[in-house]
């Protein structure tokens, strides 16, 4: 009956319906399926708290929140089924620009030619007055009638997220139905207790858009790998919508549209952190990384609403938005735990700090992410590994304080490098074999004979996560606390990728 075609609206209103129905694959989905969708929507989408929300995918000239018909049911009624229950009806000879069937032969209103939709009935569209940006003046898009019975059910597979709908669409069908699922669930759950309740406004979403969809996809991915489900490689793209006509698109601070997209590589990142063996690891990084509450200066309407209390920004998951190309500021603030001062008082990262922290320093999950996201080689992974475990059992052997604060704190490349010549020298003297050769130095901190690579200091870092770990592990950090910066250094320098 339903397939997803690629277009996101239209394909989260198929798996919306197909989850409502509690159907797994759209081709499932029967006329009885339809009809049961229709009857929930035209009852449900003229009364609160959906009627006044809905106005965000609709406008307010939508059917069920049309002024006028508030004296008119019966007109009401009668819109309601053009829209929900046109299956029977014949085709106006053009095709669905949805799905390339035959548009249906139904007027969604008395002013549009047969089959032709604008704003009150899909979201993002101009006015049925706007003809101007249309080729000839032919204005509307001729839809399907089941393509508009899943376009009116869109906004159900949808967060509500400040005051928007959040709609999350993949290029794995499994996906875009299990956040249309999620959703659903969520919004029934919500609209039951309003009503019962007698609120008139659907509850906001607890998070932030771009945090509320990490924290969603980590719990399919969780389930899907408890599951044992089979799984193949998928981006994520999120649209964060509103039809509101106050909304304008030349407005960079409050566009009707934004979107934020999961490359493969961050997707496949987050897969394998649900997983055993980095699990415990990351969710202790997550958890210092929520907003803080300020009570004494928290919001009245945040107070007001169910889970106002609760933080809504996790400043890790929406740093991972800005993977690979700030990688070198990621693995500072959240792996090598630098604080950033500057930030703002909710902000959790300005008080993060390394002495109280080092045990949050994994070299696994830099090594994942400088395997996943970064793309890194195999080789050049396991050089800084092996230098971190060299220059670690350097110091903690030789009790060399000093090499360990030039290293960690040095800014300058020269220095930098005089610092472990100093060390390696030093350690030869004493009857050892050197702490570095030449041919992994040089791959590791320069691009040829004394130049050092653009991104040294991210290689520094780096290999300071190694150490770092195994000097904790070894009990020298904690014998030596005092070697760990406690002020923090500014974070906003720009480094080229890895």
């Amino acid at each position: 009956m339903l397939s997803y075609t690629g277009h996101p609206l239209y394909d989260v209103g198929v798996a919306t319906v197909t989850a409502f129905v509690r159907k797994r694959d759209p081709v499932m989905v029967t006329l009885a399926d339809l009809a049961a969708v229709a009857d929930f929507i035209e009852r449900e989408y003229q009364r609160e708290p959906l009627k006044s929300f809905l106005g965000v995918a609709f406008t307010t000239n939508a059917w069920f929140n049309q002024p006028a018909f508030t004296k008119q049911p019966q007109k009401r009624k009668d819109y309601a089924r053009r829209l929900l229950r046109s299956l029977s009806e014949g085709s106006s000879g053009e095709r669905c620009v949805f799905t390339g069937e035959p548009a249906t032969a139904v007027a969604f209103s008395d002013k549009l030619p047969p089959g032709r939709a604008f704003r009150q009935h899909v979201p993002l569209l101009t006015g049925e007055d706007v003809i101007n940006f249309y080729p000839w003046g032919d204005a509307g898009l001729p839809v399907a009638a089941k393509a508009i019975l899943c376009l009116q059910a869109f906004p159900l597979g949808c967060a509500k997220c400040g005051g928007r709908l959040l709609a999350v669409h993949s290029d794995n069908p499994d996906l875009i139905y299990d956040f249309a699922r999620a959703f659903l669930e969520y919004n029934r759950r919500a609209l039951d207790l309003a009503q019962k309740a007698g609120h008139k406004k659907m509850p906001e979403a607890k998070s932030s858009a771009k945090t509320l969809l990490i924290v969603t996809l980590l719990e399919i991915e969780r389930r899907r790998w408890e599951e044992a489900q089979d799984r193949r490689p998928s981006s994520v793209t999120a649209y964060h919508l509103t039809n509101s006509g106050q909304s304008n698109p030349l407005d960079e601070r409050n566009p009707p549209l934004e979107i934020y997209h999961l490359p493969l590589e961050i997707t496949g990142f987050l897969f394998s952190l649900v997983s055993d063996t980095y699990r415990s690891e990351w969710n202790a990084i997550a958890e210092r990384a929520w907003q803080m509450v300020l009570p004494a200066k928290r919001k009245k309407k945040e107070t007001d609403e169910p889970g106002g209390d609760q933080p809504r920004r996790n400043f890790l998951y929406e740093d991972l938005f800005h993977l690979p190309d700030n990688a070198p500021l990621f693995v500072r603030r959240y792996l090598l735990r630098i604080p950033v001062r500057s930030q703002r008082e909710d902000d959790p990262r300005r008080l993060y700090s390394l002495r109280d922290e080092a045990s949050l320093v994994s070299w696994k999950l830099t090594e994942l992410l400088l395997r996943e996201v970064i793309g890194v080689d195999k080789a050049r992974i396991e050089q800084i590994r092996d230098l971190g475990d060299r220059l670690a059992a350097y110091v903690s052997g030789e009790n060399d304080r000093r090499f360990f604060t030039a290293f960690f704190g040095e800014r300058n490349y020269d220095l930098f490098r005089n610092a472990l010549i100093k060390a390696n020298l030093a350690h030869v003297k004493r009857g050892n074999p050197p702490l570095i050769t030449l041919d992994p130095y040089i791959q590791v901190f320069e691009e040829g004979n004394e130049v050092a690579r653009p991104d040294w200091r991210l290689a520094r870092d780096l290999v300071l996560i190694r150490m770092i770990e195994q000097l904790y592990n070894l009990g020298w950090l904690g014998r030596n606390i005092d070697v760990l910066p406690e002020t923090a250094e500014s974070t906003e320098e720009k480094e080229e990728g890895f």
